[in-house]
């Protein structure tokens, strides 16, 4: 079999080469390709217009698809494949995606040709959970903001929220989300001595926190944090109604995607004190405009969509596929 595995600037082809070993010793025959981007916000760019429009959204160079029609096998990470890819890929049996989801992938037109789909769930949990804990931490003790002002001599003490400070043993975490990164969060946040709710319709395992209704989770949470997926159901799924039913004093994360929240309910719940803060890794317009409300609101905290973005993350992920793939190939041959 043969195997063209797509290469990026977050998993440039070295790391991919070493990645998908096991893929050659089971006797797959390995191609690296790069999808070239000048620099790491050209290639979020495209990432995101992914995530936001489907794989439909974006079409890879000719270079790419050079005798695409040999190959079995399909590895990406961000690199779409599409209506004009797949069709080209005629021998084409496993898609293999670098990811969680497979917002980049023409899935109904693989599933019409019996093309199996793979990803990698939960590839950068432990990245993006850890992360998550860091923003609550710089939001609520304002660990940002002061490093910010003390980087210009300001001696700062007062803050929006200086009345309400907390330490977080005895609040309530409201998790949206309890997948994989949802799960971590939750297990790290229960040793901060929090207790933690949260919700999630589809969830069918077990746990000893509460999986509560959507309204009970932001009514009685301190901190909300987001770790769904986007889907049409879940687009918007926290706007002006639920800031409204949100403690003055509560906090709301998102390190997943940004149409998960109203991004208008939430600038404009900050901006009238709604609530006492937010924490936001994703955006609506990446990179944020320079007039962008985010950057002129001082009680929130920002990062630049990097919750995910750890050498381990990106390293292990082609590892965690290439056997999963490797395992799958094996059990077609035994059939």
């Amino acid at each position: 079999m043969k195997c063209l595995a797509i290469a990026d600037l977050f998993i440039p082809a070295e790391m991919m080469e070493e990645g998908l070993k096991k893929l050659k010793d089971s006797g797959v025959e390995v191609t690296v390709r790069e999808w070239k981007h000048e620099n790491l916000e050209h290639l979020q760019k495209d990432n995101l217009a992914v995530e936001q429009g489907g794989s439909e959204a974006l079409d890879l160079p000719e270079s790419l698809l050079e005798n695409i029609s040999e190959f079995d096998i399909i590895i990406t990470q961000f690199a779409p494949v599409n209506r004009k890819v797949i069709e080209q890929a005629s021998n084409l049996k496993i898609i293999g995606v670098l990811r969680g989801g497979i917002e980049n992938v023409n899935e109904g037109l693989a599933k019409e040709r019996g093309i199996m789909v793979l990803n990698t769930p939960g590839r950068n949990a432990r990245s993006v959970a850890e992360f998550t804990v860091g923003l609550i931490l710089s939001e609520i003790r304002n660990i940002a903001r002061s490093h910010a002002a003390l980087k210009k001599a300001d001696w700062r003490k007062e803050f929006p929220n200086s009345a309400f400070v907390p330490e977080l043993e005895g609040r309530t975490l409201g998790i949206i989300g309890f997948g994989n990164v949802g799960q971590l969060v939750g297990r790290f946040l229960n040793g901060f001595g929090m207790r933690i709710i949260f919700h999630d319709p589809y969830f069918k395992g077990e746990s000893s926190f509460p999986n509560v209704g959507l309204d009970t989770l932001v009514e009685e949470s301190d901190i909300v944090t987001l770790h769904g997926r986007l889907t049409e159901d879940t687009m918007n799924l926290i706007n002006r109604e639920h800031f409204l039913k949100m403690k003055p004093t509560a906090i709301i994360v998102n390190t997943a995607r940004s149409g998960l929240v109203n991004e208008k309910d939430l600038i404009d719940a900050l901006q009238n004190n709604l609530i006492a803060g937010a924490a936001i890794d994703v955006f609506d317009q990446e990179p944020l405009p320079e007039n962008h409300p985010f950057l002129t609101l001082d009680n929130v905290t920002i990062t630049p969509h990097m919750a995910g973005s750890t050498v381990d993350a990106f390293a292990n992920t082609p590892k965690k596929l290439a056997a999963e793939i490797a395992m799958y190939i094996s059990t077609m041959n035994e059939k």
